[in-house]
């Protein structure tokens, strides 16, 4: 029989490298190891089929790798895996292309579990993936402790049922007694069984809606920084230029870099590292003011009504955010139902039906329409970004993905049950929160004046977008000297005697915090300005105090802004 349990349990995370030709796996294990991930290198697959007998984690597999009939072993060990386990593979393509041969395809599927990487690879992209796959593992792990402990339970319970029988077997009515009470909780043990398959399944979903948002949270982040160097430069062009057409001209890039980082926002929120105000939001007086725009969003045809429980449910959310999602759900209910319907809003109070969701009480927004449904094949695939069975130009396929990830970031979730032909359901699962009264925010110092000429340092390693702030602040009136990484930045402290530190949070070597760190042992009084396309960077080590967030991609009026706020402190 396969066997799957290791004989110690820190072997269930390590990570298997299967890449035998040239300095990948040297490479990958070196920077899997600085993450504190155990690596074993394999020099072909059939040692690789041998360490997953031992346990693991997952497995990087380089495409070329797979070549020859060692491959066999692992596909058998694949297809023998038992119930519980679906070994998550990482697979590092060769390149890029833009169609898969049959037989790349066949070994795809022969892998089942896996993710395609291309190479060269991101190393951002690489650890996100390795941790996805470390966790679904983890979870497999649990799964198979838990179908452990129900096949302990039911032996004990029938090898109590034999020993009824054995013992009173003279006594008729009582065996007939105890053997219903038997039947009883064989029943319960079965449902409880039922229950659990219905877990995992929902927790196999949760895992992938996970993987995509960390894939989609990288790109994301690389189009931001582009997005900004030209977004900048158009104003800059703008700004410069005495020429009409040419300002157009610029206009008119502005604008469409513009429907790219709301294109970009839309994809970092569904994967949970958009930028959110939380705060206290009542989702009945939230929807009581969005009643005009969904109706003319409804259109005439479509019948639009609310059911609250109470007066009040509050939950902690970014409230334009939530109207987002919340438009998103009406719009795609009327494209539901192209020849009329009802769209029934019911707000209430329910507790954390499964272990997805942290206990207590969560905020329930139930979105239900009479439209023609959403086919079986389909529903299980309807929050995954890009996805959509509209016609080409008619949706970007980001708008569930996007209610979704809003969901999550709130700390709920989205769920959807829909029956073709009798209509659609999408639920919004909020925490409850107490209400909170918000404080009255500081009125704006933008108004005020800064003095005399200031000095701004600049340490950012992409070349292009180090020049796009060098030429822009330079236009604002500032002295300007820069940077290309953390240390060289950190060198010139002394030297270039700077009134604020504009640094970038993405850089190898010393990242944006680092340098800050760093730079304010030497200058504890020295304003900072962190750049980037990351909304969910953690800021814990820094000293909050003078320290501003610029998320890219940013207008040049934001970084005025920005920059004016900072050097007033």
């Amino acid at each position: 029989m396969l066997s799957l349990v290791p004989a110690n349990p820190s072997m269930e995370r390590r990570v298997l490298i299967l890449a035998p030709f040239g300095r990948d796996a040297d490479v990958i294990s070196e920077l899997l190891t600085r993450d504190g991930r155990s690596c074993v290198q394999c020099a072909d697959a059939q040692a690789l089929t041998a360490e997953l007998g031992n346990g693991a984690a997952t497995a990087l597999i380089t495409e070329e790798a797979l070549g020859g009939e060692q491959a066999a072993a692992l596909f058998d060990w694949l297809e023998s895996q038992p119930a519980w386990s679906d070994f998550p593979i990482i697979l590092l393509a060769s390149n890029r292309v833009s169609r898969r041969s049959a037989q790349s395809l066949e070994v795809l599927e022969r892998l089942g579990n896996v993710v395609v990487l291309e190479r060269p690879l991101n190393s951002e992209t690489l650890r996100r993936a390795v941790t996805s796959s470390l966790r679904a593992r983890i979870r497999q792990y649990d799964s198979r402790r838990h179908l452990d402990e129900s096949r302990q339970h039911l032996a004990q319970r029938i090898e109590a049922q034999e020993a009824l029988v054995q013992l009173n077997d003279s006594l008729e009515s009582r065996i007939a007694a105890r053997t219903h009470e038997l039947a009883s909780a064989n029943n319960r043990l079965m449902k409880e069984i039922h229950e659990r398959a219905k877990v995992q399944a929902v927790l196999v979903q949760s895992q992938k809606m996970e993987a995509l948002g960390q894939l989609t949270g990288g790109i994301a982040h690389d189009f931001n920084n582009l997005l900004n160097v030209i977004m900048v430069n158009a104003e800059l062009i703008a700004r410069v230029s005495a020429d009409e057409r040419v300002r157009t001209m610029a206009a008119t890039a502005k604008r469409a870099t513009e429907r790219g980082a709301k294109l970009t926002g839309q994809l970092l929120t569904f994967s949970r590292t958009s930028n959110f105000d939380l705060k206290a939001v009542d989702v009945v007086a939230l929807l009581h003011g969005m009643r005009d725009i969904i109706t003319v969003s409804l259109g005439s045809t479509i019948q639009f009504t609310t059911h609250f429980d109470a007066e009040e449910f509050w939950t902690e959310a970014d409230a334009n955010q939530l109207e987002l999602a919340i438009l998103n759900l009406a719009i795609n209910a009327r494209d539901a139902m192209p020849g009329g319907g009802k769209l029934d809003v019911q707000v209430g109070l329910r507790t954390a039906p499964d272990p997805t969701l942290a206990d207590g009480h969560y905020v329930v927004a139930e979105f239900r329409d009479t439209g023609m449904g959403i086919p079986v094949d389909v529903i299980s695939r309807v929050f995954d970004p890009f996805f959509t069975t509209k016609p080409i130009g008619k949706g970007t396929g980001l708008g569930l993905s996007q209610v979704y990830g809003i969901a999550r970031q709130a700390g709920g979730t989205a769920r959807i049950e829909s029956e073709p032909g009798r209509g659609t359901t999408v639920q919004l699962w909020l925490p409850l929160r107490e209400r909170v009264v918000s404080e009255s925010e500081a009125v704006s110092a933008v108004e005020q004046k800064v003095e005399g000429i200031k000095r701004i340092l600049v340490v950012e390693d992409d070349n292009e977008v180090r020049g796009m702030l060098v030429d822009s602040l330079k236009m604002l009136g500032y002295v300007v000297t820069e940077a290309p990484d953390g240390r060289a930045g950190l060198g010139r402290l002394a030297s270039d005697k700077p009134d604020l530190l504009m640094v970038d949070f993405a850089m190898p070597g010393m990242n944006g915090i680092d340098v800050i760190s760093a730079a304010r042992k030497v200058r504890d009084d020295l304003p900072v300005i962190l750049a980037t396309g990351y909304a969910d960077v953690d800021i814990s080590r820094l000293a909050v105090r003078r320290c501003s967030i610029l998320r890219k991609p940013f207008q040049l009026d934001e970084l005025a802004r920005t920059v004016r706020l900072s050097l007033i402190g």
